[in-house]
């Protein structure tokens, strides 16, 4: 062990959440009791950001269409972005996809059992490599996820943001001093269990907690103060205009690109609120047909990560449709499929709402 880790070490740590763990802790999960490498990966990336009981769901989507990582890596892109869309950050669809290839190029569609190999594929950053190699194939590899970080400020009375270098670095070192050694996926999954369950963010249920006897946060009543939150920073708002050009019971979307919000999923139409509305209408839609009516439909307020995105959509009724040039990025969607689209969640929600004729005009 690293020197200045070695004053971190605590077995009794590690005992207490084991033993917790082994009787309180989460056993039924759909991607628990299996060393599938594929079906640990595919959990523990859509795991990311999104709570479990959102990911359920999907999970079982996933597994129905993509069995494994060959399926995954062979299918086309937009199938798999459908299959993720509404599970949000979607760079992990893409990163998820371009793993699957590589792991079946480099690794005969075997997922490697060293961490440091794990770490070199898309989307698979330390913490969940460890996690990968710890239930799947028994070895003893530290995470450091939201809920571990959560766990560790509060029983160790850590201060600072756990995000920023000074306070993370230490961090990893605690955790790699406090690996077991054995019993590597239950301490593993006690730790994220701990974390999901009862080290919650708010209303934590202290009282039953293993580590309650030695943790510094409840001894000293700054439950709710640790771990330091993010310093926060005014969410810019952007404002952009949507098209929802219809006809015959279709509507015209477009292929995002691949990289920025929403990348490799269809939308619709977008114009830039600050320009004239007819001059934006009539340029994007001159290539599709004429215009016969043109209605604002109720502005959605869509909130990311990082910005708020106010949408300000306009339902385009065509007079005459124009044939469109077979290599175009615009598709004809029919309404019956939109259910099933690789949509960001509000358009799809402002989509099944048109055509479902509910009153969305202002």
């Amino acid at each position: 062990m690293h020197e200045q880790s070695a004053h971190f070490a605590d077995p009794a740590f590690s005992e207490a959440v084991i033993r917790w763990q082994k009787q309180y802790g989460r056993h039924a999960l759909p991607w628990q009791n299996t060393r599938d490498a594929y079906r640990v990966w595919l959990s523990e990336i859509m795991l990311q950001q999104t709570q479990v009981t959102a990911v359920i769901p999907y999970y079982h989507k996933f597994m129905v269409r993509f069995p494994d990582v060959q399926s995954l890596a062979q299918a086309p892109s937009e199938d798999v972005m459908a299959h993720w869309a509404g599970l949000g950050y979607y760079t992990r669809a893409r990163n998820l996809h371009r793993c699957a290839q590589r792991v079946v190029a480099e690794y005969g569609g075997i997922f490697p059992d060293n961490p440091t190999l794990l770490e070199d594929l898309p989307g698979i950053g330390r913490s969940t490599a460890a996690a990968i190699v710890g239930f799947s194939y028994g070895v003893k590899a530290a995470i450091l996820d939201g809920n571990v970080k959560r766990v560790f400020a509060r029983v160790f009375g850590i201060d600072g943001y756990p995000g920023a270098r000074l306070i993370e670095e230490p961090m990893w070192r605690r955790a790699v001093a406090l690996l077991p050694e054995d019993g590597i996926e239950s301490y593993t999954q006690g730790l994220m269990d701990l974390g999901a369950t009862l080290c919650t963010r708010s209303k934590p249920t202290c009282g039953v907690c293993p580590l309650a006897q030695r943790c510094v946060a409840l001894a000293t009543d700054r439950v709710s103060e640790l771990p330091v939150r993010k310093p926060k920073k005014a969410i810019p708002e952007k404002q952009t205009g949507m098209l929802v050009i219809v006809d015959r019971n279709q509507v015209l979307l477009e292929q995002r690109p691949d990289s920025g919000i929403w990348g490799g999923l269809l939308s619709l139409p977008e114009f830039d609120m600050a320009l004239d509305l007819e001059a934006s209408v009539t340029r994007l839609t001159a290539p599709f047909g004429t215009v016969a009516s043109c209605a604002p439909l109720q502005s959605i307020l869509h909130v990311f990560t990082h910005f708020k995105l106010q949408i300000s959509p306009y339902e385009i009724k065509l007079e005459r449709r124009l044939h469109m040039a077979a290599q175009s990025s615009y598709v004809w969607y029919a309404a019956e499929n939109l259910a099933d689209a690789p949509l960001p969640a509000p358009v799809k929600k402002l989509l099944l709402a048109v055509f479902r004729q509910d009153d969305l005009f202002v």
